[in-house]
């Protein structure tokens, strides 16, 4: 079987995002199932010609390979790509997004024409990937090399669309009939991802429960009848982790290493590292939240800062990392101020204390408040770390309510996103902490959490079989 893996970002070449995680780790995963896999993407200025070996094979692609063969090609224009941001600058969107994406996948597809490299699917991801399906029905019927060619198109977040006026349409060098109802049309303006789902051989998100999320009003984003009207076409199937990256028995970023049949005492080195680090006072008995994401309402924040003072009146302390939006910096500020002793922050953006903190914390906040999938739970239990999460999506497949009787469960829950609810589930998750032999058991389900891209890859493999004809 032969995939085309197309994606605006893959790691390690650039990443912005989870998007570049899936999209770097899930080809490996593929490979060692045999399959052969060749990945698209553009050709950014950031992107390390040297470090990364890349060699130009055509006019507007360049080659170099990842893992032990997959070919990794670049689709090279200075005009769209030569600039030092991928999606915009501190300005916002750039405005020519809908130029830059449409030529990433126009010639994407015309390379595996001229190349004569026949894909069994084309495995397209978010908005930045959706004309490719429509190109392939609309475009490039006729071609041989895709007579047998399949189309899969992956939502990562359905909040980011791809919206365009509609002036610009004549650039995706479609026929104008194309703009309708059944087509791009959305309130009167061009939709990408819409048509994208629209035209896809098959679809699917990065979680079974995300996959019913976003066929109601709540999650939908507008499109929940689009999706609706292919129900039977939506798959979930949960993202992996890379343990390769994620594994505090090698973490380089770690003092002390770690593993699940060590005894703790790394671990509870590794959080008096931090709290030493973070200027906390150095207090093995209290429990340590830590929070790593982005500072947007979605990721939780604002939760957490309306609840703050109750957290602060349980006698715990709460690390912060994360860069966002610069109200939430001003907000943070204040309250590390006024409580110096319990909360610490770390507003940039820093790998090494990321993987500190999941190593150093005993408990890791992540009220989102959706989430298509979700990685920090998962890294979180690789390291030991008890996630606390809201009920949805990703969270809702990967997080199970430990229940303290039958010592089963790897996390905690709360169903009602107020308040009230959120400070309810940390006196629970705290109640479990004072029993040390239960939060043991706790850990201990964490460490045994599995969630490698190996059986994510089979799921995938199993989609791409099913798929109906093109």
């Amino acid at each position: 079987m032969k995939i085309a893996f197309c994606s605006s970002e893959v790691f390690p070449f650039v990443k912005t995002g989870g998007l570049a995680d899936v999209c770097g780790a899930l080809p490996l995963a593929l490979e060692k199932l045999g399959i052969e896999v060749s990945i698209f993407l553009p050709f950014y200025k950031s992107i390390d010609v040297t470090k990364f070996k890349i060699e130009k094979v055509a006019a507007h692609v360049s080659k170099t390979t990842l893992g032990n063969n997959i070919q990794v090609y670049f689709i090279a224009n200075d005009k769209y790509f030569g600039r030092d941001g991928i999606y915009g600058n501190k300005e916002g969107d750039y405005p020519d997004n809908l130029e830059r994406f449409q030529f990433f996948c126009e010639q994407t597809l015309e390379f595996l024409n001229e190349s004569k490299w026949n894909p069994d699917v084309v495995h397209c991801h978010d908005w930045q990937t959706a004309l490719i399906p429509v190109y392939l029905k609309e475009r490039y019927k006729k071609e041989d090399v895709f007579k047998n060619t399949k189309s899969l198109l992956t939502i990562h977040n359905l909040a980011y669309q791809g919206v365009f006026p509609k002036k610009e349409f004549g650039k995706l060098k479609l026929p104008e009939e194309l703009f309708g109802l059944k087509g791009f049309e959305f309130f009167g303006k061009i939709n990408l991802l819409k048509a994208g789902i629209v035209y896809a051989d098959g679809l699917n998100t990065v979680s079974p429960q995300y996959a019913k999320e976003i066929q109601t009003k709540e999650f939908g984003c507008g499109l929940e009848g689009v999706i609706g009207s292919r129900k039977n076409s939506v798959v979930g199937i949960l993202n992996g982790l890379d343990y390769t990256v994620w594994n505090p028995q090698v973490d380089p970023w770690l003092e002390y290493k770690y593993s699940a049949g060590d005894s703790l005492e790394n671990k509870r080195k590794n959080k008096a590292k931090l709290q030493e680090k973070l200027q906390l006072p150095i207090r093995e008995e209290v429990p340590l939240f830590g929070f790593v994401g982005r500072l947007t309402h979605q990721k939780g924040i604002d939760l957490i800062l309306e609840a703050i003072d109750d957290l602060v009146d349980l006698d715990l302390q709460l690390v912060i990392q994360g860069i966002g939006e610069s109200k939430y910096h001003t907000m943070l500020d204040t309250l590390n101020m006024r409580y110096p002793k319990d909360v610490a922050l770390c507003l940039t953006f820093d790998e090494q204390m990321a993987h500190q903190i999941y190593a150093g914390s005993d408990l890791f906040l992540m009220p989102s408040t959706f989430e298509p999938c979700g990685l920090s739970q998962m890294i979180s239990l690789r390291y030991g770390t008890i996630p606390i999460v809201y009920n949805t999506g990703g969270l809702t497949d990967s997080i199970k309510e430990f229940n303290s009787r039958t010592q089963t469960g790897n996390g905690f829950l709360f169903a009602d996103y107020t308040k009230a609810s959120f400070v309810d589930v940390v006196k629970r998750a705290l109640a479990i902490y004072q029993n040390k032999n239960q939060f043991n058991q706790l850990i201990a389900n964490a460490f045994t959490s599995d969630f490698s891209w190996d059986h994510s890859a089979k799921e995938y493999q199993k989609l791409y079989q099913c798929l109906p004809s093109a």
